[in-house]
């Protein structure tokens, strides 16, 4: 049993930490938002996980698990904080790791000797070397006293938990000891195989995880643009084309969002953008589809236009960057429905997943089914599904119809 403080209260860190907790370790959670506070320390989560809210109130009541606005003295600490990128108009996307740094910052004053510090945040190649050095300048304990290592989250929404314990994880050590010092810790919840190796080789594995599900979108994406002008179904060509034991081509969609797949390869651009090209492209084809998928929609509109004298209602399913969960990140759904009522097209939005969301009006199911002139399916919710669309016009840019 080991005394373990988890900075960042997110997506990761949330889970993370309940599940440590659950496995009989003693958890401080750190975050900065007092609102994130309060709902944990009641016993409640601030954004929606299976089987999330079930032990987050066991490990509360059992004081497994505390939180706190400020580190404490610990055995383990665990970084799991954002690492946005930011989006400058006149060059690439950089990476922010200021968070880290931020939290690194924040628990030098608690560190001890013999103390282990994991970084799980998704971060360019060299983070782990820059927390230490910062580890060297101000803390009070000698850094080569500490054990510092990099270990990348390998999960998806909708699923965390599971996955959190069952898959794999890499562990890259600033050296060997501390790699292995990590790894017995994780083996206290993780039934995965764990994989030790350096430090900036961990990192880059991170990256290169996300980048490859991303050019494997694109080339599906691109797949889609052109099986439209060659009228192919996109969606029995995959499914046929997967029939060789070697291809594995994933399904299109009307762009990528989320905050992995949609950031992380821009890390690798960043690190080497005269060598990143393939990784470049695909990004672009995926972040293309946007555009790509408003323009089929107003060209829909215009039609229904010119055959019917008016402009239609057009009932946009689906919000989230992918299916079945409350997350928007870099959704590009989100987007497309954004620029559509900037455009001044009449919308009516279902999105089963958010009661609210700011500046967008939701309506049922039911409703936009019925009001609806035009349908367009932009996210494969399980509810979307179900649907009976006779005699009804629709698009579909994430592969529902098939299950209609």
């Amino acid at each position: 049993m080991s005394n373990c403080c988890v900075i960042g209260l997110g997506y990761i860190g949330l889970p993370t930490a309940a599940l440590i907790a659950m496995s009989n370790h003693n958890v401080i959670g750190v975050d900065i938002n007092e609102n994130i506070l309060e709902k944990i320390r009641n016993g409640n989560v601030h954004f929606y996980e299976p089987g999330l809210l079930k032990i987050l109130k066991k490990v509360i009541s059992n004081k497994k698990m505390k939180v706190s606005n400020i580190p404490a003295n610990a055995d383990i600490f665990i970084i799991a904080v954002p690492t946005p990128f930011k989006k400058n108009l006149d060059s690439l996307p950089q990476p922010n790791i200021q968070y880290v740094l931020s939290a690194a910052e924040s628990i030098a004053p608690f560190l001890q000797k013999g103390n282990l510090i994991i970084i799980e945040s998704t971060s360019p190649v060299g983070t782990t070397e820059k927390v230490r050095s910062i580890f060297k300048n101000i803390s009070n304990c000698h850094v080569d006293d500490l054990h510092i290592c990099y270990c990348p989250e390998r999960v998806i929404p909708g699923n965390i938990l599971n996955e959190l314990v069952e898959n794999n994880r890499v562990i890259g050590g600033i050296n060997k000891l501390d790699a292995e010092l990590a790894s017995e810790f994780y083996k206290s919840f993780c039934k995965g195989d764990i994989k030790i190796t350096d430090a900036r080789t961990a990192e880059l594995v991170k990256l290169t995880e996300n980048t490859f599900r991303d050019v494997n979108i694109a080339l599906a994406n691109e797949l889609s643009i052109i099986c439209d002008e060659l009228n192919v179904d996109v969606e029995n060509l995959i499914d046929l084309s997967n029939q060789h034991p070697r291809v594995n081509i994933l399904k299109p969609s009307c762009g990528v969002g989320g905050h992995c797949i949609s950031v992380d390869p821009w890390f690798l651009v960043s690190a080497a953008p005269n060598s990143a090209n393939l990784i470049r492209t695909a990004r672009e084809v995926n972040n293309d589809k946007i555009s790509w998928v408003e323009k089929k929609i107003h060209d829909a509109a215009n039609q229904f236009i010119k055959e019917n004298g008016k402009s239609p209602i057009i009932g946009c399913l689906g919000l989230t960057f992918k299916p079945n969960v409350d997350d928007i990140r870099e959704s590009p759904a989100k987007k497309i429905v954004d620029n559509l009522i900037s455009a001044g097209l009449k919308l009516i939005i279902c999105e089963p997943n958010l009661k609210n969301i700011q500046n967008i009006n939701l309506d049922t199911l039911d409703n936009v089914i019925y009001k609806s002139d035009l349908i367009v399916f932009l996210v494969a919710h399980d509810e979307f599904k179900k649907l009976n669309l006779e005699n009804k016009n629709f698009m579909d840019f994430c592969g529902v119809s098939k299950f209609l």
